[in-house]
């Protein structure tokens, strides 16, 4: 009754990942319980998470290795893995869903970066935000409800909605990575999408140090057109969540992430920690910092544990 918290399953948002050329679930090592899905499991994975409330499901791609190349040609490829993937699971929900794709390079290029690299092998922003508009374009004619640009661009969140409204598409949300920092807790999230990232993201992801940056970042973002953002990681972050939140009126998101999910996982398999109640008190200290919702690996599993309390 004197809850000042509650967790909804509307608040939830499921990542999930859709590899190419599988004809059976390919199980995530780092991450038990999640899978590269194939395209029929995927649509099951979505219709599931609408019967459990959930809100949206957000796509990431994963091309064969030999399609990768430095431009990252699938992620603007209308018969890309990515493209597919958004218009079968359109097809299989219709708008019961808000189908969400990630906008990003990095699942695509053979060097693993977010953007194109130039001579020298450093990230080039403004080439990079011509390929952002392209794939803009591709994921909303595919039927993306809201496109997520995740690859820390400066400049980025413009260029989306101006490759939008171009086309016609101004009903097509922006959700921005407007907080993302460079984190180690990503480590599992690089074989979920089969990575091929040599080096590091160290110059265009944020420093876990900073965090009058991440106001600076939100306050571009949101003059660029962003209709709604995002931090990430979540729980490392919770006082920047907190501080997001406070300082804005859009809906503000937060991603708990593949080591997030992966260390409670693994600690519940030792027999550690009680699994249940480690992923509602996670998820509960995610939405008191100011999330309205919330990317967890868990959300359809949660989403039904809600309903049937």
């Amino acid at each position: 009754m004197v809850a000042e918290t509650r967790l909804h399953p509307a608040d939830l948002i499921l990542p999930a990942f859709v590899r190419e050329g599988v004809s059976e679930p390919v199980p995530i090592a780092a991450m038990p319980g999640v899978v590269q899905h194939t395209r029929d499991t995927l649509k099951k994975a979505a219709a599931e998470a609408v019967a459990a409330g959930v809100s949206g499901i957000m796509l990431f791609g994963v091309p064969e290795e030999s399609k990768k190349d430095a431009l990252g040609t699938p992620g603007t490829d209308p018969d890309g893995i990515l493209q597919v993937a958004i218009r079968d699971v359109r097809a299989e929900v219709g708008d019961d869903l808000l189908v969400m794709s990630d906008l990003c390079l990095d699942e695509t290029t053979d060097h693993g970066h977010c953007g194109v690299l130039d001579a020298q092998g450093r990230v080039d922003n403004d080439a990079t935000l011509e390929r952002y508009a392209e794939m803009a374009q591709v994921q909303a004619d595919a039927g993306a409800h809201v496109v997520g640009p995740s690859g820390m661009m400066d400049g980025q969140i413009g260029v989306v909605r101006d490759a939008l409204d171009q086309i016609g598409r101004e009903d097509v949300a922006i959700l921005a990575y407007t907080v993302k920092y460079a984190s180690a807790f990503y480590g599992p999230f690089r074989e979920a999408v089969g990575s091929s990232l040599q080096g590091d993201r160290k110059t265009y992801q944020q420093d876990p140090a900073n965090a009058r940056e991440s106001l600076r970042e939100l306050a571009l973002d949101l003059e660029e057109g962003a209709d709604m953002v995002m931090v990430k990681p979540a729980g490392p972050y919770l006082d920047i969540l907190a501080r997001v939140a406070d300082a804005v009126d859009v809906p503000v998101a937060a991603y708990q992430i593949s080591g997030e999910y992966s260390m409670i996982e693994a600690a519940a398999e030792k027999g550690w920690i009680d699994r249940d109640r480690a992923i509602m008190e996670a998820l509960t200290g995610i939405r008191r910092a100011g999330a309205r919702n919330i990317l967890t690996y868990w959300a359809t599993e949660v989403a039904q544990r809600l309903k049937d309390q």
